[in-house]
């Protein structure tokens, strides 16, 4: 198969956006690297050990690990920068206006070229579109550890005669809510708050007990006498701890810990839509759990499992929720892991394309037959002047001055006004302290670098950077690991084309072995793996063992010793195959008039009974809508790349729709 360099191509600015296939859960990383065991989230004390960062924590990360995400993702933060239009449109003269404000801004940022991103597999022509157009364009549906496809389809409560009444959301005061819900998250002196039974019943005295104690986890209540009055008494009993572990006696015995459901959300990330469920449930996120983390500019639908929450409370989250739908309850023993799931099920529409019928079916020929190379896409690398694997290459390095200098020095690029006051302070006073007064948000990695330099002093950078959440640190070395992997892969296809070839490595089970030439015949592409550099991992035995090497070597790095003075940022590498061929391909070219209809039905949609869209045979404009299936570590952008042929960077792409939109 032939293989074509890059070519430009128009795509609508800050439409198309990066989409990082959960990649907290390599499945073709068969080798996990040690450092990736555990993650922290933003001022929680952690999800199984293993809750992804928010992605704001680190500017310029990508919405993963991401999964993290996160990882805000390098279109949510163009969008933030610009004001989010919810249906991707706005009037042509902003949009110009903007376009090139930003265009300029992005003079700095990443190309593909950069990453060592450079080749397609396929032979056929590119052709533009635009993707992400809407949010809707882009739905996401998360393939569990049994190989189902998640679908929200039943918001039925399973029947549990152990559940209070529906009286139970309704019986309370919105002022008495006020006040237990100070009591519970100890906002006030109170050590209590008192309940008149108006209207007294012992019916109604039991559904006041059961709101309380089921809406306000933590509170224990009692009934008392007085004056010939029944009153409620609420009161904590085991202190804080009481709100994150949710009071076991009220469970029955026979009922599974965790409720399991399937979470519909549009326009939100994952993190984000927890701390929104939290947030209403009264209860701290942490006792939530799910297998990945989902992009923000999507609808997305993936299975959620909650520690000790009843369906019917998550149930009533349907009628106050506005961009989310909770259904297919269950109970369960245990939590989700990160990691489980095997992967996600994309539907995309590119819509105003300008390929042929015969253009599309070459391209989606190819996605299904051949693939697409398994790049780590452009959100693994930042979207400012300082790319995070220069950063993670620094930290390999020891280098902790130039570390410290990479996060705060001033930079090109689209930042929040209040990230451009600290960096021009910090390079004016080289003042930890005076630098952070500029930062109304101290949660970002600026703002905790800086809080570590306040308390260590500059002499101890270390310990300073340090006191960044762990994996938000180790985002920046996988930025490195990733930046090799793209340009060794580049060489590996430049050197040897599509076909594997003695000295290349296969995996049998978790072991990678070398292809000999007798065993050339019993492999394909589709089973060649490359090595992040590590200390564990081998590398191939022809002449991209000596490209590892000399690359390595120009960053001033021991490839035969991959071990740092710090734990924590000693690599032991991982493998991860080349090439990547999606399940489930389908495709079909629709025309349509309205660019602000949507062209296919969501779960949602389903549920309330909407006829699918009917198309005409012709029309103004022509979309391609594809669906495809994706392994965890693996990037949709990569695969719709293939088929456009076109540069993801956002730099690329303002760029190239600047000129467009003249």
């Amino acid at each position: 198969m032939e293989m074509t360099k890059m070519t430009g191509v128009s795509v609508k600015r800050g439409s198309l956006a990066v989409e990082d296939n959960d990649s907290l859960a390599p499945a073709e990383e068969v080798k996990r690297q040690k450092v990736s065991e555990s993650c922290l989230t933003k001022g929680q004390e952690g999800l199984e050990n293993n809750s992804p960062p928010s992605p704001e924590n680190v500017p310029g990360l990508p919405e993963v690990v991401s999964s993290g995400k996160s990882k805000k993702n390098a279109d949510a933060q163009l969008q933030e920068e610009e004001g989010e239009e919810e249906d991707g449109l706005s009037e042509e003269s902003d949009e110009e206006e903007e376009a090139e404000s930003f265009a300029d801004m992005m003079k700095h940022g990443l190309t593909e070229l950069d990453v060592g991103i450079t080749k397609f597999v396929s032979s056929h022509q590119g052709f533009s579109g635009i993707l992400k157009e809407r949010y809707s364009d882009f739905v996401v549906h998360e393939i569990g550890k049994n190989g189902r496809i998640s679908h929200l389809d039943d918001l039925s409560i399973p029947v549990d005669e152990e559940d209070p009444s529906e009286d139970v959301f309704t019986v309370l005061t919105p002022e008495e809510k006020h006040r237990l819900e100070e009591l519970q998250l100890f906002k006030n002196k109170e050590t209590s708050v008192v309940i008149e039974v108006v209207e007294d019943t012992k019916e109604k005295r039991t559904i006041i007990h059961q709101a309380i104690k089921s809406l306000f986890p933590g509170l224990e209540t009692k009934t008392e006498d007085r004056e010939g009055k029944k009153y409620i008494v609420a009161y904590h009993a085991a202190g804080k701890k009481a709100l994150a572990n949710p009071r076991k006696h009220s469970w029955p015995k026979s009922r599974g810990s965790y409720c399991h459901f399937v979470l519909y959300k549009e326009n939100k990330d994952t993190m984000d839509a927890i701390n929104v469920l939290s947030k209403y449930l009264r209860v701290k996120p942490n006792i939530f759990s799910y297998m990945g983390t989902k992009d923000k500019r999507a609808i997305t639908v993936q299975e959620i499992a909650v520690l000790k929450i009843t369906a019917q409370r998550l149930a009533h989250l349907n009628k106050c929720l506005m961009n989310f739908k909770l259904g297919n309850f269950s109970y369960q023993k245990n939590p989700l892991k990160l990691g489980e799931l095997q992967g996600n099920h994309f539907t995309v529409v590119l819509r105003n394309i300008t390929g042929t019928d015969d253009q599309v079916q070459q391209a989606m020929n190819s996605l299904k037959e051949i693939g697409f190379i398994n790049y780590y896409g452009m959100q693994r690398f930042g979207t400012t002047a300082v790319p995070t694997y220069q950063v993670g290459r620094a930290i390999l390095q020891n280098s902790w001055a130039e570390v410290m200098d990479l996060i705060l020095k001033p930079r090109s690029g689209a930042e929040k006004g209040y990230l451009v006051k600290c960096r021009e302070e910090w390079a004016k006073t080289k003042d930890p302290a005076s630098a952070l007064r500029k930062l109304p948000v101290k949660r970002c990695v600026e703002g905790q670098l800086l809080r570590g330099l306040s308390k260590y002093g500059m002499k101890n950078i270390v310990s300073a950077f340090g006191i960044i959440p762990r994996n938000n640190r180790l985002m920046y070395i996988h930025s490195y690991q990733s930046y090799v992997w793209n340009n060794m892969v580049s060489k590996r296809i430049e050197e040897y084309g599509l076909k594997p070839v003695p000295g290349d490595l296969v995996l049998k089970g978790a072991t990678a072995t070398y292809i000999e030439e007798e065993d050339i015949n019993n492999y394909s592409i589709h089973d060649v793996v490359m090595p992040l550099p590590g200390f564990d991992v081998i590398y191939p035995k022809h002449k991209i063992s000596d490209a590892y090497r000399e690359m390595l070597t120009a960053d001033n790095l021991d490839i035969d010793n991959m071990r740092h003075k710090i734990r924590d940022y000693s690599l032991s590498g991982a493998y991860r195959k080349i090439i990547i061929r999606p399940q489930n391909v389908s495709w079909e070219v629709v025309a349509y008039d309205d660019p602000k209809i949507p062209l296919f039905n969501t779960d949602v949609d389903n549920l309330e009974g909407k006829p699918p869209p009917v198309f005409a045979s012709e029309g103004k404009y022509r979309a391609l809508k594809m669906d495809f299936s994706l392994p965890p570590s693996t990037y949709a952008t990569m695969a719709i790349r293939e088929v456009l042929k076109m540069d993801t960077s956002i730099k690329n792409q303002t760029q190239l729709n600047t000129t467009w939109l003249r």
